[in-house]
């Protein structure tokens, strides 16, 4: 992975929180963190059993399978992730995995600036960026699940290393979604609770895979669809007609009664930036409403620009339009349905 490794090194996934919400601060600040810092330091010459009886001190009302998980992943983050270790995270709002060196050991501290939860850190040189979108749906599947901190398989690292490396092509294997790539990463995820947590967080990323598939007009179109499962009527501009409006939505279809919602709609991989976000509010009068859907995420400028703005803007990103999309998906016509198929599974209720 040039600088990064050999072709035999060992890759770990550390998940930035749940719907990788950290992964800002991660990049950032150049770190990577876990959370059970209530327990206090871990010294690496601790041994384990002292560790998970430290856990079962300081969670005593957690389960006994999960608080053991737990133990297990910070044991790995302090005892296995050594120094020189490649890791890899996951940015959810612009569906890039970035790669990096591990620079300390860990130390016990706030998990982030100015948060009174403790957690454990290491510092982290991010070197390289790879989007989920060029990766084979083998390694796609087997990123997913619900563990904190786990290896990657052999043939996910060589995939990792091989696009680092600035090599295309196809690459082998390639799956589908097979009973085996779904099953958890870890032999700690015992719970059914776990479990359906673990599919759960799996089928979101499909999902959204699924989106990024589409053309910009499907998802033009998508979104249209979405607007009108939540009660509005829609305008689909056409192709180089739309002079910054992709999409008007109201309650009548003719803008006579507010809201009027002006819809725009970018279909990128790079984040949008706050020149387009400002452009996008050009004209708008008292009463309207505008909505700025991308892909691609947001520059933090951009967002600074949103919250700016004196006529209500929205940002929307893939996580966000992936949400809406489930919420909605029942009141969808059979046209909008069609971009994204869905089927709708049952779990069981456990007491």
């Amino acid at each position: 992975m040039n600088e990064l490794s050999t072709p035999t090194s060992e890759l770990w996934m550390v998940r930035a929180g749940s719907g990788g919400v950290f992964a800002e601060y991660f990049l950032n600040e150049g770190v990577v963190t876990i959370g059970w810092g209530q327990v206090g330091a871990i010294d690496p010459t601790d041994s384990d059993e002292e560790v998970k009886q430290r856990f079962e001190q300081t969670f005593p009302d957690a389960k006994p399978r999960t608080r053991l998980a737990h133990a297990n992943q910070a044991i790995k983050f302090i005892k296995e992730l050594k120094v020189g270790a490649v890791v890899v995270t996951y940015a959810n709002q612009t569906r890039t995995y970035h790669i990096g060196i591990i620079q300390s050991p860990a130390t016990h501290g706030p998990l982030i600036h100015g948060s009174q939860a403790p957690g454990y850190s290491r510092r982290v040189n991010w070197k390289h960026e790879v989007s989920r979108d060029s990766l084979s749906a083998d390694a796609r599947n087997r990123l997913g699940g619900l563990s904190t901190l786990f290896s990657l398989p052999a043939t996910t690292s060589q995939e990792f290393e091989r696009l680092c490396s600035g090599k295309t092509g196809p690459v082998a294997p390639t799956g589908s979604l097979s009973p085996e790539s779904l099953e958890s990463d870890s032999e700690e995820i015992l719970t059914t609770e776990d479990i359906l947590q673990d599919y759960i967080s799996k089928s979101d990323q499909f999902v959204e895979d699924e989106i990024a598939k589409l053309d910009w007009q499907q998802l033009q179109e998508l979104v249209a669809g979405i607007l009108r499962g939540m009660g509005y009527r829609t305008r689909v501009a056409r192709p180089g007609s739309d002079r910054g409006v992709d999409i008007f939505a109201s309650a009548d279809g003719l803008g006579l009664t507010e809201p009027r919602i002006f819809v725009e709609v970018k279909h990128r991989s790079g984040p949008i930036g706050s020149q387009d976000v400002r452009s996008s509010l050009g004209g708008r009068r008292p009463g309207d409403r505008c909505l700025y859907v991308s892909t691609g995420g947001f520059s933090q400028d951009a967002r600074y620009e949103a919250d700016r703005s004196t006529v209500p803007l929205t940002l929307l990103t893939m996580p966000d339009l992936r949400r809406l999309l489930l919420d909605y998906y029942e009141n969808l016509d059979s046209e909008t349905r069609s971009l994204v198929r869905l089927k709708r599974v049952y779990w069981p209720v456990v007491e």
